[in-house]
């Protein structure tokens, strides 16, 4: 694999998307999102988790975001 999950992680976000657990495993392999994102805050990125509910209200999953910073910081 010529990137790490974190960097597929990190471009993926750095695009405007969201991420879920679902969507990490399917698209990068990565069987443990949550322990990705703690290491990309480690590294200084603003990520926010939100918790989303499915359509029939009987699951819950984490969908993280990107924040960006204000241009000229």
């Amino acid at each position: 694999m010529s990137e790490t999950q974190n960097q597929q992680i990190l471009e993926h976000l750095k695009k405007g998307l969201t991420i879920t657990p679902l969507l990490a495993l399917n698209s990068f392999g990565c069987f443990r999102l949550s322990a990705r994102i703690y290491d990309l805050k480690q590294d200084g990125h603003n990520i926010i988790k939100r918790t989303v509910t499915s359509d029939h209200g009987d699951k819950h999953f984490a969908e993280y975001t990107l924040l960006k910073l204000k241009e000229g910081k």
